[in-house]
């Protein structure tokens, strides 16, 4: 879904009762009667009217407990220039965004913001661009700070900042500052709870300029956001909210006890939508907030066991097709299986469709138990003159380590795009089978492009170790053929087992099988 990431603002909040830190450092616990019924179908009100007039007061006499963040950043970009010459210039990039405190102990205070406010990439490139600064820029440093405003240039009376913990998935940051904070006076509310045309109050630094408070109702409760690495599960507010506003809390009238509840963190607005803003849901950050440790969440549909059962479904899949093509980062890989249970991963080059020959071949051999997928067999590393084959012990620690990650993510991803092709295929399971099949088909999506960088290394292996001009090469029919049986003296055919990096018969000779895609010559074309 297209979202715009916002910058973003500070405030802070307290767990448990609702606690008021005073100058005097004493503490008082803020009661209030009941919410008037009228706004109170739910467990949060409709209406403004339910705030009873003692949390009014309490809220008017509090400091300002939310702070405008300064993040920025300096990239270094390489370039030539117009000698040749590989030279480097650096990019200073500012954002400001919203934070609050929702802890203090001692002369330390925790705040919550968002991760795209606390963190920059590490390195630019279409999935993580930033602004003004080219693709392929390295972040060579960084500072998070609290300021008064955009404007703010006297810099003696910033407020240091660092990171405790980040959550890209939650898009939820847990920042330290070394002095005392105001902090937020209400209790962490229960965003399950939440209902449409709920009223919220959203406190923060629209476009870093100015404090600002902002009003609007829920519109929708529930909205799981998947876009790019985010992974969580959303509301959606018609508050009129800027860029600026990201990190900022987000309060809902408690029909309990007509004061303010911290139900979310503001973070991202849809780009063609008017005033639909989406907040992280309060719920999911609590472990976050009091662990100050990170617990990766795992996407069902990517959920992939790899073992013997698994490895015995893809199989059975692979033999109903004549090609199980599947992407690889952004190139196409396919599985291949033969009668004795070996699989062969090709990974093909940038050509295809119109050269289909593969640049590295992996022979994935039958595991020797049930619980685990398979064992890395033979490896053919080609280019446009065919395959060549190698032994494993011709490579070094550091190759066979990018052989061994590479045949990972080949086994994850084709299982992933068998199960999407099932999926397709059963049109029993209805709108909601439907849906767990895309679901499914965006997570694919995302673990391919995860490999960018080990496709990227398919070609490096081309480059290095391809046949030469002149080199014995392999067309890929010879290498998937299944070696021929040897008598023994008992009368009974074993299968011979070649040695790893054996020359195998060529393709012309008759026994091989035929296959519609072109061989490896060059002379040949599909």
């Amino acid at each position: 879904m297209a979202r715009l990431r916002m910058a973003c603002a500070l405030s802070f909040l307290v767990s448990g009762f609702a606690v008021v830190q005073i100058a005097s450092g004493q503490s008082q616990v803020a009661q209030a009667p009941s919410a008037s019924a009228a706004y109170c179908a739910s467990e949060y009100a409709d209406d403004f009217s339910a705030f009873t007039s003692r949390a009014r007061e309490l809220e008017q006499k509090l400091p300002a407990y939310t702070f405008c963040i300064r993040s920025s950043a300096t990239y270094e970009c390489p370039f030539y220039g117009a000698d040749g010459s590989l030279r480097r210039k650096k990019r200073r990039v500012v954002a400001h965004g919203t934070g609050f405190a929702y802890k203090q102990d001692s002369n330390e205070a925790l705040l919550l913001t968002n991760e795209h406010v606390a963190e920059w990439p590490a390195v630019t490139d279409e999935d993580h661009p930033v602004e003004d600064v080219p693709l392929g820029c390295k972040r060579v440093g960084d500072s998070l700070k609290i300021v008064d405003n955009e404007s703010d240039s006297y810099v003696r009376d910033d407020i240091p900042l660092t990171r405790v913990v980040v959550d890209p998935q939650l898009d939820v940051a847990v920042l330290k500052a070394k002095s005392q904070l105001p902090i937020v006076p209400w209790r962490i509310g229960h965003s399950a709870g939440l209902k449409e045309r709920n009223i919220v109050d959203v406190r923060g630094f629209p476009l870093g300029v100015l404090k600002a408070t902002n009003v609007g109702k829920v519109v929708s409760a529930y909205d799981h956001d998947d876009y790019k690495d985010w992974d969580h599960d959303d509301f959606v507010i018609d508050a009129l909210l800027s860029p600026g506003n990201s990190g900022s809390p987000v309060f809902a009238i408690s029909c309990k006890t007509g004061e303010f509840e911290l139900v979310g963190i503001y973070h991202a607005g849809y780009t063609r939508g008017s005033a639909l803003n989406v907040v992280v849901a309060i719920d999911q950050v609590r472990d976050l907030m009091t662990t100050l440790k990170r617990t990766p969440r795992v996407r069902p549909e990517m959920r992939i066991l790899l073992d013997g059962s698994t490895r015995a479904s893809l199989v059975a899949a692979s033999k109903l097709s004549l090609e199980s093509f599947f992407p690889f980062g952004q190139m196409t890989a396919a599985v291949r299986s033969r009668d004795d249970g070996v699989l062969f991963y090709e990974v093909f080059n940038r050509d295809l469709p119109l050269r289909a020959y593969p640049v590295l071949v992996i022979e994935d051999l039958p595991p020797a138990d049930a619980s685990s997928f398979g064992a890395l067999g033979r490896i053919w590393i080609g280019n446009r003159q065919g395959l060549k084959a190698y032994a494993r012990s011709e490579f070094d620690a550091e190759t066979l380590s990018q052989l061994t990650k590479l045949l990972e993510g080949l086994r994850r991803d084709s299982v992933a795009a068998s199960a999407v092709r099932s999926g397709d295929q059963d049109v029993s399971t209805g709108k909601e089978g439907f849906e767990r099949t895309e679901r499914m088909h965006k997570a694919l999506q995302r673990a391919s492009a995860s490999y960018t960088d080990l496709a990227q290394g398919v070609l490096d292996l081309s480059e290095r170790f391809g046949p030469q001009p002149g080199e014995p090469s392999l067309d890929i029919r010879a290498v998937v053929k299944a070696p021929a049986a040897e008598p023994n003296p008992s009368g009974a055919n074993l299968p011979a087992s070649p040695a790893v990096g054996a020359v195998l018969p060529p393709a012309s000779t008759p026994s091989a099988p035929p296959d519609n895609r072109s061989s490896n010559s060059s002379s040949k074309q599909q």
